[in-house]
């Protein structure tokens, strides 16, 4: 098999021939549904919440599937649907049965197909299910038949329960976090399935499916423990590459799995893909070994502490500046509703950020009704108003922001009108709708510079990678909401027994499970 890069890099691997027996431009649908949702969060996702992607629009997504392109060459595509939401709550069922219906119809109406990309996150929580991937997969396998080859590309913050492998063929996530390889991913994914369809079994339904190596790893960590910048994560995952380059292994992947959802599946995860069973039995539970060994070990990205902590540090003499400040319980990129006030109102009460003697960023609250009256107002007019805590009151209540239209900005893609209210040298971002602040343009286009402010508060758990570099200091605050992240405050009840860090006595049994789609009918054969 051809060698792989490192995650990090752009995936340029040459395609193997198309071998006798293999699949010289097989037909491919994808389509899929992408979401983290946190149960702790009030916050419900609705058919607003989700972009919905179909045909070209939803081929345009893939990089790698342009024109021109050795994978766009190699296959007949036939994008169905795809919806895609930001982080949030759970998803309304009548959302999640329309994406699902959608894509359901989409496969019975353009099949049948050799291969399908089944493009997931593996954190969707839906109101009332305890499985929403494995539910859809079920679903799409049901569609499909038994013969088509399914590739799946899922974020590492995801969980793969029983369901969903068996009801797939060749799984993969991602191996960075932050995530700057989630393309890559899912063009490892596709590479995979297309890999296997050329191969010489490729036109053999049942000889051509992988055997996949599973071992759930009773550990729930929140993603701050474990970015892969740092150990134990990052040789953990260095181990991966290593172990794809071994004759007979299609592909090794772990999953943290994702914290903020109480569900049996919720937990860390690895799995191992390939032909020799032994191999992949013997990686997977090494990997998941050294997993489990370490699960005491994984810290935090960042020096953590309580808010007012976070705050003297920033205001201490000699502090570095730009001072970053991470509001982790509200991060609405991990399913916060992203309009808790509680950090907000405990910063408009300090009047050392209030007095104009410093600047100070707050990205930021979304609050429709707040984004109106200040519009109303007009810039540079005094306002009164009262903000946030809409959706999400539990740590706090809306709170009353008194100050000066700083600018209003209409038409961004993500949260509608933006305003900005200065109180002294404090500066409260209001959005229509949730949006992220992970790029300084998100800022600069309020008429903001993160570079020469004092202290920048973001909604936001590890740093992106514009925000860590803008960072001269650095306190990732353990505030409150729907992802806290203090897990055994949060009340978690349904998990799995034995779960570290919720049972700090359990343990595991990590004997590989090593399955293959099928293998049952091939013995009959």
């Amino acid at each position: 098999m051809t060698a792989r890069p490192e995650a990090h890099e752009i995936w340029m691997g040459a395609l193997p021939p198309v071998a006798d027996g293999g699949l010289p431009k097989p037909r491919i649908g994808i389509a899929g549904i992408s979401i983290e949702s946190s149960t702790f969060s009030p916050h419900i996702s609705g058919d607003e919440a989700f972009t919905v992607r179909t045909g070209e629009t939803l081929r345009s997504y893939y990089a790698f599937l342009d024109r021109g392109r050795e994978l766009a060459a190699a296959a007949e595509w036939v994008p169905l649907t795809h919806g895609r939401s930001l982080p949030g709550g759970a998803v309304a069922p009548e959302t999640y049965r329309r994406m699902k219906d959608a894509i359901v119809a989409g496969i019975r109406e353009q099949g049948p197909f050799d291969g399908f990309f089944f493009d997931i996150h593996g954190a969707m929580s839906v109101v009332g299910m305890d499985d929403a991937e494995g539910d859809l997969a079920l679903a799409v396998r049901a569609a499909l038949g038994p013969d088509t080859l399914v590739s799946t590309s899922m974020d590492l913050h995801g969980n793969v329960s029983e369901v969903l492998r068996d009801a797939v063929d060749l799984l993969t996530c991602y191996r960075m976090a932050p995530h700057e390889d989630w393309l890559n991913t899912k063009e490892r994914a596709v590479w995979n399935l297309l890999a296997r369809l050329r191969g010489p079994h490729g036109s053999d339904p049942l000889r051509r499916r992988p055997y996949t190596a599973w071992v759930p790893v009773p550990v729930l960590l929140p993603g701050e423990k474990t970015s892969t910048r740092l150990e134990p994560a990052r040789s953990i995952y260095a181990q991966l590459p290593e172990i794809e380059a071994l004759p007979g292994v299609v592909d090794a992947s772990v999953w943290i799995g994702y914290a903020w959802a109480d569900e049996p599946r919720c937990q860390a995860y690895v799995v191992v893909t390939g032909d020799d069973e032994e191999l992949i039995a013997r990686e997977a539970e090494r990997v998941a070994g050294m997993f489990w060994d370490a699960r005491e070990d994984f810290v935090f990205v960042a020096e953590t502490g309580s808010l007012d902590e976070a705050l003297e540090r920033a205001l201490a003499p000699g502090a570095p500046h730009p001072y970053l400040i991470s509001d982790s319980g509200d991060n609405p990129t991990a399913g916060g509703a992203g309009d808790v006030t509680w950090t907000l109102a405990h910063l408009l009460a300090r009047p050392e950020l209030t007095d104009g003697g410093r600047t100070t960023l707050v990205a930021s609250v979304f609050d429709r009704e707040a984004v109106a009256h200040a519009v109303a107002a007009g810039v540079g007019s005094p306002v009164t108003l009262d903000a946030g805590a809409r959706v999400d009151a539990g740590p706090s209540g809306p709170v009353r922001i008194t100050g000066t239209v700083f600018s209003i900005t209409d038409g961004d893609a993500d949260a509608g009108t933006q305003v900005v209210i200065a109180v002294g040298g404090l500066h409260a971002i209001i959005t229509e709708r949730r949006k992220p602040f992970h790029h300084l343009s998100d800022f600069r286009m309020l008429g903001l510079e993160p570079t020469t402010a004092d202290i920048v508060v973001v909604k936001i758990g590890y740093l992106e990678p514009e925000l860590y570099e803008l960072a001269e200091g650095w306190t990732l605050a353990l505030t409150p909401g729907g992802v806290d992240q203090d897990l055994l405050r949060l009340g978690h009840h349904r998990l799995q027994p034995g779960v570290y860090p919720f049972d700090p006595d359990g343990r595991p049994d990590l004997t590989a499970v090593v399955v293959r789609r099928g293998a049952a009918e091939e013995q009959n054969a």
